[in-house]
């Protein structure tokens, strides 16, 4: 027959280490709760968007005939709402936009110094440098200029 070892009544039986190390890094009961509440509310909430998305389904299958049969009345009728709505849009963002440049120009030459007036202030200097420069060029330019045309016309 064969050799069996068998184990004494007194023998420990010792877990599989993949236990062990489960043991060793189960969950406490506050972890645990958070886990069930992160499951419940998770699936509370799946079930809800199905349940959404069923029911906008169906009511979009029974109200397209209505909407098809009635489709020469909303059409006309979106695009002029549309138009309405986008040119009063329009008005009061155009509004808004000029009484807030009109306060911060305001502000400016009231020497206020409202956000970004450096950057204007930089960019009116290099202005006024360049047109300087440009002015000394043409008088330089100018000058050869009109010293050729009299050396090209010397009755000129």
């Amino acid at each position: 027959m064969t050799d069996r070892t068998t184990a004494g009544p007194l023998q420990l039986h010792r877990p599989p280490p993949f236990l062990h190390r489960l043991r060793h890094h189960s969950l406490n009961s506050t972890q645990l709760m958070g886990i069930m509440t992160l499951l419940i509310s998770g699936a509370i909430l799946l079930l809800l968007t199905g349940v959404t998305i069923t029911v906008s389904l169906v009511g979009l299958i029974f109200c397209t005939p209505v909407i098809i049969l009635t489709s020469p009345i909303w059409v006309p009728i979106g695009t002029l709402l549309f138009v309405v709505v986008a040119g009063f849009l329009l008005v009061c963002g155009s509004g808004v936009a000029t009484v807030a440049a009109v306060a911060w120009l305001y502000k400016y030459f009231r020497g206020l110094h409202p956000v970004g007036s450096d950057r204007v202030d930089y960019a009116r200097s290099r202005i006024v440098d360049t047109a300087s420069h440009m002015k000394d060029y043409a008088r330089e330019y100018g000058g050869y200029l009109q010293s050729k045309v009299k050396d090209a016309a010397p009755g000129a």
